[in-house]
């Protein structure tokens, strides 16, 4: 997972990338290229099935991440200054906001609130989704825990993921006042 360290001052911050599996996934290169536009370093963390959406490894130099390390295996990314989960689903949202630490991503999420690492998120999801009791109560205990939250207005169901709408670069706003990040 992550660790607390002091970082070299002229060191870029390192911004961890979450994405779940979600139709606009394969996008994710635009909010990297944002990111590192605004003199981040970024590495990929993806849930289990968000690793298929995905082809953008080279973009960032360093491995997407998606499963456990083993005992005594390096760690592939250094720690993360700030976190921004993009896409993120109804599924990934109601998770973290329930503690549960069943993949990588979520291990990492639900330690960072621990760790008092700087977390954005903008979700994905369709309005039927939205509409479910548990996931406005998710969203509730995830802003309980600082979690900044982007304004993605959910697409109708079965319509597709509104790519047209999702605004990568929001979660960058977000995390600005918390990494430096220049807007």
């Amino acid at each position: 997972m992550t660790e607390p360290t002091t970082k070299e001052p002229d060191k870029k911050p390192f911004l961890y990338v979450v994405v779940c599996a979600c139709g606009i996934a394969g996008d994710v290169g635009k909010l990297i290229t944002a990111a590192q536009e605004r003199n981040l370093d970024v590495g990929v963390v993806a849930t289990p099935q968000g690793l298929g959406f995905l082809g953008i490894e080279a973009q960032t130099g360093y491995p997407i991440r998606s499963a456990w390390r083993t005992p005594g295996e390096s760690r592939p990314l250094p720690p993360a200054d700030a976190i921004a989960v993009a896409p993120a689903t109804f599924n990934t949202v109601n998770k973290w906001a329930a503690g549960i630490s069943d993949t990588l991503a979520l291990g990492i999420l639900c330690e960072a609130y621990g760790m008092g690492i700087p977390t954005a998120v903008l979700p994905c999801l369709n309005s039927a989704q939205a509409a479910h009791p548990a996931y406005r109560r998710s969203l509730q205990r995830l802003r309980e825990m600082d979690v900044l939250i982007g304004s993605y207005e959910p697409h109708r169901p079965k319509a597709g993921g509104g790519a047209d709408r999702y605004r990568w670069e929001e979660v960058l706003e977000l995390l600005a006042p918390a990494v430096s990040v220049a807007t």
